[in-house]
């Protein structure tokens, strides 16, 4: 199996429905950050604007946001609480053309077969489910990225848990299946104090089994970095030479790390602005042409929500964003797919077992 980028289809403007489609009608914003009556909102899909007779495609989205038609005459997708007063918002609720408005849904062809029958077994994503064929499609996927694209990976503290995985989740990163990290304050924690003591949560990560004290392990990390005053400083200071973080410092790959109300600490780079931190998160998702969630069910969410399905690139060509969910949960992963992000791809398995499975495909672990 070998990848083949989906081709995209723009809608057939000449049809009569785009043609007698009036333009679209915006409204200016009376204050910052409040959006006026009957807005359009966006979703995931490539969405279409009449604006002076031609249809214009918004280049960057994600769902449940403003679009702003800026003074060079582009669309820009805006968080309602980013607009600044008198802002130009294009109001509607419909997105078949009859406002000026049309929501592209059908735009990529795929090769996969389209079943027809009505009624057919194992359409679901579960425990039982054989996830062979979207491993391979990952591994093709992975491979074509690596040089053309930007792999975005989203993670929970169950990657820092066990040496295999973080080991594994090292390999990728140091062969460039990695562009860019977004995580909480644990991942970061839990996979310096591998780095520094071999525990996580101060269960050893190769054993498994809890040591004497252990609980002070990642309070004792999260204070060292801390007078350290950052990540890398406190790497160098303390020699590390593994782990998931590590790995990313050296290679120059960017890190978010958004905080939460529970965080102990915390590092010096995890963000507790949750706006800010969003903000960043969205800095990094603009980028992203495949994003790999894995066991945060509260970072999927916010992942998927600021995740189109589709990407711009630079050569006006646009191409779809994969977007993968993996965890050992059905509700986590099917969660996502509630909130509207039908174009993720969902595994339910231990992530350990995925990111090595990954790994040893693209052959950067035996």
């Amino acid at each position: 199996m070998s990848f083949k980028m989906p081709i995209y289809h723009h809608p057939d403007f000449q049809e009569e429905k785009f043609i007698i489609a009036p333009d679209i009608v915006y409204e200016c914003t009376t204050m910052d950050g409040v959006a006026p009556d009957g807005f359009h909102s966006t979703s995931m899909y490539p969405e279409y604007f009449k604006v002076d007779g031609e249809w214009k495609l918004a280049r960057e989205s994600r769902m449940d946001s403003c679009v702003v038609i800026c003074e060079d005459g582009n669309l820009a997708v805006v968080e309602p609480r980013n607009l600044k007063k008198g802002d130009r918002v294009i109001l509607g609720r419909t997105e078949a053309c009859e406002q000026g408005i049309y929501l592209h849904c059908g735009g990529f062809e795929y090769e996969d077969e389209i079943l027809e029958d009505h009624f057919v077994f194992r359409q679901g994503r579960s425990r039982e489910t054989s996830y062979a064929r979207d491993y391979d499609k990952l591994f093709e996927l992975l491979k074509h990225e690596k040089d053309h694209g930007f792999i975005l990976w989203v993670m929970g503290p169950a990657l820092a848990f066990d040496a295999d995985a973080r080991k594994a989740m090292q390999s990728l990163i140091e062969a460039g299946y990695a562009h860019g990290l977004m995580a909480g304050n644990a991942l970061a924690t839990h996979d310096l104090e591998g780095a520094y003591l071999h525990t996580a949560l101060g269960q050893d990560i190769y054993t498994q089994k809890s040591q004497p004290n252990g609980h002070y392990n990642h309070l004792d990390v999260c204070n060292k970095v801390r007078r350290s005053g950052s990540i890398p400083q406190f790497i160098r200071d303390y020699d590390l030479k593994d782990g998931i973080i590590y790995s990313c410092v050296e290679k120059g790959i960017p890190i978010v790390l958004a905080g939460s109300i529970r965080d102990d600490g915390p590092l010096p780079e995890v963000i507790g602005d949750a706006y800010e931190a969003a903000s960043a998160m969205r800095d990094l998702t603009r980028k992203a042409t495949t994003v790999i969630c894995m066991a945060t069910m509260l970072h999927t969410i916010a992942t998927g929500n600021m995740t189109p399905c589709y990407r711009v690139m630079e050569d006006d060509v646009v191409r779809p964003v994969y977007l993968y969910t993996v965890d050992a949960d059905e509700f986590v992963v099917n969660k996502l797919l509630d909130r509207g992000s039908l174009s993720a791809t969902t595994v339910v398995t231990n992530v350990q077992d995925f990111i090595t499975l990954v790994a040893k495909g693209l052959g950067t672990i035996n």
